[in-house]
C-alpha cells in the first residue's frame, strides 16, 4: 500500500535526521565506514549517497536484504519491472528515493542562475539544455516484491561471468584473481595517460609500497609490485586507478591541502567496493583507515563518501560489458543521481 502525503513527508523529515546521524557514525567508527562500503557494493555504487542511506534505512526497518530495485514501470510496459514482464504484488509498499526532476529552463531563468554562480549547461546553439532543476520523492521496488518471468539479478560479478573469491588472509591477499578484470584495469590506467608496469619490490618510485602513482614533470607512471598474488595485484591496481579517478594527482597545490588520510581512505574504499562488486572480498586487507583526519567534520565525511561512490560507479561502468538483459527502457531506476543535500 502506498504512503499518504502526510506519511511521506514525515518519513522524509525523519530520514534527514537519520542521514546526519549516519554521517556522524561514519566519522566516529571505522567499522561503520566498512559497513557503508559493503552496502554500496551490493548495488554496484549505482545510487547517490542520500539514496544509498535511504535504501539501507528502509531495508533495515523492514528486516529484508535488498537485492535489486526498479520502479513499477509505465503503462506501456516499456520501463521498470513492467519491461521485464514482472509486476509488483498488490499491497506492496515502495522504497522511497529521491529522483531528479529535469526540464529546460527559460533563458531568463538560466541568466538568473548564472548570475547567482550556478553552472547552466547549454546546447551547441546556446539554448539552455534540459537539466536537473530539483528533486522529488518517488518509489522503487525490490525484486522480492515482484512476481513474473524469471529474472537473474544482473550483478557486476555475473555480468563479467566470474566466480566468487574464496578465502582471505590478514596480510596481503593470496590466491588468484577471480575478477578477470586486471587487463581492463591496466587499460583504464593507460587510457588516463599513465605508463603501467609490474616491478620488483624496492624499485624506483615504488620503494616499500605495494603500488604507487607518480605524476610530475616528465613522469606519469603507475608501478605495482610484481611478486604479489593475482588477487593483491588487481586490488592494488584498482587502488592506483582510484587515485587517478579521484583527482588526487591533479591541481597539486590543492592536493597539498587534502589530508593524506583522506586520499588513502578514498582510494582504498573505491578499490574495496569495486573488488567486492567484481567478486573479490578484500576486507581482510582493506581494514578501514581511521578517519581521524576529518576531526568529526560531517561535511568532509559526506564529501569523501560521495567521491567514493562517484568514482566507484564510473570504474564499474567502464569495467562492465553491456548486458542484453538490460535495455535502456528496462532500467530507468538504476542510476538515480539525486543528491538533494
Amino acid at each position: 500500500m502506498a504512503m499518504t502525503a502526510e506519511q511521506r513527508d514525515a518519513f522524509l523529515e525523519r530520514t534527514q535526521a537519520e542521514f546526519d546521524a549516519r554521517l556522524a557514525r561514519l566519522a566516529a567508527d571505522p567499522t561503520e565506514w566498512v559497513t557503508f562500503i559493503e552496502e554500496a557494493a551490493v548495488f554496484g555504487a549505482r545510487y547517490s549517497l542520500h539514496n544509498q542511506f535511504l535504501l539501507s534505512l528502509q531495508a533495515a526497518e523492514r528486516n529484508v536484504e535488498p537485492r535489486y530495485f526498479l520502479p513499477y514501470g509505465n503503462r506501456k510496459g516499456t520501463s521498470g519491472w513492467q519491461a521485464l514482464n514482472r509486476h509488483v504484488r498488490a499491497g506492496e509498499t515502495g522504497f522511497l528515493i529521491w529522483a531528479p526532476v529535469t526540464r529546460r529552463p527559460t533563458e531568463e531563468q538560466a541568466r538568473e542562475w548564472e548570475a547567482a554562480g550556478r553552472t547552466v549547461r547549454r546546447d551547441p546553439d546556446g539554448r539552455p539544455a534540459i537539466q536537473v532543476v530539483g528533486f522529488r520523492p518517488t518509489s522503487t521496488f525490490d525484486i522480492s516484491q515482484t512476481d513474473g518471468e524469471p529474472f537473474e539479478v544482473p550483478t557486476v560479478r555475473r555480468r563479467r561471468q566470474v566466480k566468487a573469491a574464496g578465502g582471505t588472509t590478514a596480510q596481503l591477499l593470496t590466491g588468484d584473481d577471480p575478477t578477470g578484470a586486471y587487463d581492463d584495469v591496466v587499460g583504464l590506467i593507460r587510457q588516463a595517460g599513465y605508463d603501467f608496469a609490474l616491478v620488483p619490490a624496492g624499485s624506483a618510485h615504488l620503494g616499500r609500497a605495494n603500488g604507487v602513482t607518480v605524476k610530475g614533470t616528465g613522469v606519469q607512471v603507475v608501478r605495482v609490485r610484481a611478486d604479489v598474488s593475482g588477487a593483491q595485484r588487481i586490488k592494488t591496481s584498482l587502488h592506483e586507478l582510484a587515485h587517478i579517478r579521484c583527482g588526487h594527482l591533479d591541481d597539486l597545490d590543492r592536493q597539498e591541502l587534502l589530508h593524506r588520510g583522506r586520499r588513502e581512505t578514498e582510494a582504498e574504499s573505491v578499490a574495496h567496493l569495486v573488488c567486492r562488486a567484481l567478486g573479490l572480498d578484500t576486507q581482510a586487507y582493506s581494514d578501514a583507515y581511521v578517519l581521524g583526519w576529518a576531526d568529526g567534520d560531517l561535511a568532509l565525511i559526506r564529501d569523501c563518501a560521495q567521491t567514493v561512490l562517484r568514482v566507484a560507479k564510473t570504474i564499474l561502468r567502464d569495467l562492465t560489458p553491456d548486458d542484453a538483459d538490460l535495455t535502456e527502457a528496462a532500467q530507468p531506476g538504476l542510476a538515480v543521481e539525486a543528491q538533494p543535500v
